[in-house]
């Protein structure tokens, strides 16, 4: 007993052990779970690195990358990038870069190295307030670059010379300050064949300059110490050349818009608090918005400079009137977006430019049906080829809801019900037929004879 005892016992073990084939299992299992656990901290510890080092190469697949014409764009507006992304982040050299609505703040030496090849760079509406005289460095393609709509306060020739083929800068809204460290760029600027170079661009400070462009301001003034003394200046001084500013007019289009060039040119106006369309609009810009705004009327010759418009949204604003020849010069418009605003109806001749109109949404206005609406039914009938919306009757009451199409052919109905009764009774009894000339010469008579004027004629009835 003493000897089979220690047997039974392994023998028991054994058959209460599971098969080797489940022992591999559950090692492989504990060794997937260990691997599984690993490969996460590695992951946060990465993402770690990445969110410290400022690396933003993580958010480059949401750009889109596309092609026009043969030319490579690479958009990341709106993705929150606070760096430039680097040239080896994209599977084609990109000729176009777009990076506006970002969140960048400085632009170092070296940010667009690889980017030799590019020709246009948007860096608009960022936090941009710091640029280095070497971040261009290698650009020699470049002719288009935006910076407008930043936080930057000055900037060297230095910085433009790296780019002998740039003819295009936009340098507005940003806040300019025109001391010495300027000159250079300002003289660069007033050379008559940079004469697409910063045109909007304005001074912020100091305050005797504030609101003088860039191009236009004396460079011999911003060494000078400008900044109004505790006392009244002395009439005779005068080396305190403080003048006045000019009272500005109608909000100029380039500097109360965002303007977009790639793919196509674009100006941005909706809820800018207009209360007019604003001047200068660019001539080669292709779609304009101006909704949201507050509009109430349209005046003659509003549009006369945008010729190459292609789309106009004028919606949501609280337009009431347009004159005959608001719209005039728009030749090449395609869409036109009136809707949610106050028009009651058009004057007669205001949409004889648009010639190549497809598109017209006339939604959420208040039309009043009766004969001054006419003019826009009939203008539609002789346009079939214009697809448009909204337009019904708001009042008076009994109309409202209806079409105006369906008013307007009830009202020719009507009347030319009343034109042949009136022509049967008239030729049934044609004594009763009276001219203006018969009624006037009926009221003379009536008169009291030191009342009646002078005869200018005398009616004869021939029979």
């Amino acid at each position: 007993m003493r000897v089979t005892s220690p047997l039974l016992l392994a023998l028991l073990v054994l058959l209460l052990l599971p098969p080797p084939s489940q022992l591999r299992k559950a090692g492989q299992g504990r060794r997937l779970k260990v691997g599984r656990r690993l490969l996460r901290q590695d992951r946060v510890r990465g993402r770690g690195r990445q969110g410290r080092s400022g690396d933003s190469r993580h958010q480059v697949p949401e750009c889109s990358e596309y092609s026009d014409s043969e030319d490579v764009f690479v958009d990341c507006q709106g993705r929150k990038l606070s760096s430039i992304p680097t040239a080896l982040s994209w599977s084609r050299a990109p000729d176009h870069l777009l990076l506006a609505r970002n969140r960048i703040r400085a632009l170092h030496n070296g940010a667009f190295s690889g980017f030799e090849g590019l020709r246009s760079l948007d860096l608009q509406q960022n936090r941009i307030s710091v640029l280095e005289e070497g971040v261009f460095l290698g650009l020699i393609k470049l002719t288009t670059l935006l910076l407008q709509h930043n936080r930057l306060g000055t900037l060297s020739e230095e910085a433009l010379i790296p780019m002998p083929a740039l003819r295009y800068l936009r340098l507005h809204d940003n806040p300019w300050s025109c001391r010495c460290t300027l000159d250079s760029l300002v003289r660069t600027l007033q050379v008559p064949s940079n004469r697409n170079l910063g045109n909007h661009a304005r001074c912020a400070e100091p305050v005797a300059l504030r609101g003088r462009k860039l191009r236009q301001v004396d460079p011999e003034l911003l060494c000078l110490e400008l900044e109004p003394p505790s006392d009244p200046p002395d009439p005779q001084d005068s080396t305190y050349p403080l003048q006045p500013i000019p009272i500005r007019g109608k909000p100029d289009a380039t500097t109360s818009c965002h303007t977009y060039l790639f793919p196509t040119p674009r100006l941005d106006c909706r809820s800018r608090d207009l209360a007019e369309v604003p001047a200068e609009i660019p001539g080669d810009m292709v779609h304009m918005d101006l909704s949201q705004n507050s509009l109430r009327r349209l005046k003659a010759r509003d549009f006369v400079e945008a010729r190459s418009l292609r789309s106009l949204n004028l919606s949501n604003n609280n337009l009431e009137d347009m004159d005959t020849a608001s719209l005039s010069g728009l030749l090449h418009l395609h869409e036109l977006d009136l809707s949610n605003n106050r028009l009651h109806f058009f004057h007669f001749g205001v949409l004889e430019d648009l010639y190549f109109l497809s598109l017209l949404r006339l939604g959420g206005n208040p039309w009043v049906c009766d004969y001054s609406i006419h003019y826009l039914v009939y203008w539609l009938r002789l346009h079939p080829g214009v697809t448009y919306s909204g337009l019904l009757c708001h009042s008076p009451s009994e109309l409202r809801g209806k079409s105006v199409e369906d008013y307007v052919h009830s009202y020719n109905r009507a009347c030319s019900q009343t034109e042949h009764s009136q022509t049967e009774y008239g030729q049934t009894d044609p004594d009763l037929w009276v001219t203006s000339m018969e009624l006037q010469e009926e009221r003379e008579e009536m008169e009291p004879a030191h009342l009646r004027g002078p005869q200018k004629y005398h009616v004869t009835r021939l029979n």
